[in-house]
């Protein structure tokens, strides 16, 4: 019988996040030595982390760093919820803040705790025996900046960031906020569109218009219409404000002095 306790067992698993039976082997195969048990450990769980790579991670949390924001995921919501989870995943959003991270790649190098962030997932991930990934950051630009982080469950980590660089009033600002993360707004306004979104907006207009025999002489116009109705759903400042539905987001921003100069939004998952 291997020389060690149930005291032992609840050390190496504080010490290493590892499950308990994992824990108990280790010391079994020890004979009851902690500092080998630790290392038996370390080699499983980096072993481990190779066969997760291509398992879904899919679950996860966003997390926002001054100007930055960042996607951390994780397999099951069981471990998203999990204060450990949610202190890793706020590291990795300090660091990704430190240097304004742009990319994956970025925030990846990202330097936490004398590591990159690439090599913290990884020790991680050996440790909960899920696959973990940190995977994209955004830093956006501005002085005064709002956030909002909804929160799909009340028991889950935020699953929608927002972040909206603005001038002007702080809590339009934050209803702004609010609105991108419902209404899922993609550009700020109809210029920023690409081209070629457009045309093939205003193809499938056209090509639908035709196939419910409109006639001829009335095509631009209803194709024009149903374009302005696409603008309306991906457009911030054309959207209806989701408070009044009479005025639009511009409408509002201008009756309160306030100019968004930006935005970016992420959902877990997307």
């Amino acid at each position: 019988m291997a020389n060690y306790t149930a005291a032992d067992v609840k050390a190496l698993r504080e010490a290493t996040g590892s499950g308990m039976l994992d824990c108990k082997k280790a010391l079994e195969e020890s004979n009851g030595d902690y500092d080998k048990a630790v290392e038996i450990l370390r080699i499983k769980g980096a072993k481990s982390v190779s066969k997760r790579a291509d398992r879904e991670a899919t679950e996860g949390l966003i997390a926002v760093s001054g100007n930055t924001m960042v996607e951390v995921n994780c397999e099951t919501d069981f471990v998203a919820k999990n204060d450990g989870f949610k202190a890793f995943a706020a590291k990795i959003a300090e660091a990704a803040g430190t240097v304004k991270a742009n990319s994956a790649e970025e925030l990846n190098a990202a330097d936490v705790e004398g590591q990159t962030v690439a090599e913290f997932v990884e020790a991680e991930s050996a440790k909960t025996g899920e696959k973990l990934q940190a995977r994209r950051a955004v830093t956006i630009e501005g002085e005064n900046i709002a956030t909002y982080l909804h929160q799909r469950s009340a028991d889950l980590p935020p699953a929608v960031g927002v972040m909206v660089s603005y001038e002007g009033s702080e809590e339009t600002a934050h209803q702004v906020a609010l609105q991108i993360a419902a209404m899922k707004a993609e550009y700020l306004t109809r210029e920023e569109v690409p081209a070629e979104v457009v045309e093939k907006e205003r193809e499938i207009a056209e090509a639908t218009t035709r196939e419910e025999g409109k006639p001829e002489a009335a095509l631009p116009k209803i194709v024009e219409g149903r374009l302005n109705g696409f603008y309306k759903g991906v457009v911030l400042l054309e959207q209806p404000y989701l408070t009044d539905n009479k005025k639009t987001v511009k409408q509002v921003c201008e009756e309160t002095g306030t100019t968004i100069k930006g935005f970016e939004r992420f959902e877990l998952g997307v």
